[in-house]
């Protein structure tokens, strides 16, 4: 049954940078995403970036390689992504997708900590127990 739930907890995770840095790539919306940017102050030439790192991230976790280091990255990621886009607490809003964001680094830091489980690559060249140190 873990094994299971390690596998749905790496899906949910994953599924949202997958789809999030898929949707960028249409021409409307990398603009649009680019100038949504800028106008928080962060650099539109970073965008290339955000995408490869939802996109390989997800697919890193979903498959389960390198799974620490994508937890942590993304973890890192949401944080500032929160800090940067969602630090108006005056409006409600905000606060509910400041708080997500807080939520989900927190998913992924246990991800980072316990890593992916035996079903992942990680956990079939292991033989199917979990990786050293990944407990």
């Amino acid at each position: 049954m873990n094994n299971t739930i390690q596998l749905i907890a790496r899906v949910f995770l994953a599924h949202m940078f997958l789809l999030a840095g898929l949707s960028k790539l249409g021409e409307a919306a990398y603009a649009g995403t680019q100038g949504y940017m800028e106008a928080m102050g962060v650099p539109g030439m970073l965008l290339p970036l955000v995408i490869a790192l939802e996109i390989g991230g997800a697919v890193l976790i979903l498959v389960g390689w390198q799974t620490r280091w994508a937890a942590l990255a993304l973890a890192g990621f949401t944080l500032v992504a929160a800090a940067i886009f969602h630090n108006d607490f005056a409006d409600q809003m905000q606060s509910i997708m400041f708080m997500k964001n807080v939520a989900i680094a927190g998913g992924l830091l246990l991800l980072a900590t316990h890593g992916p489980g035996a079903w992942s690559i990680e956990g079939y060249r292991a033989g199917g127990k979990p990786a050293a140190g990944h407990a």
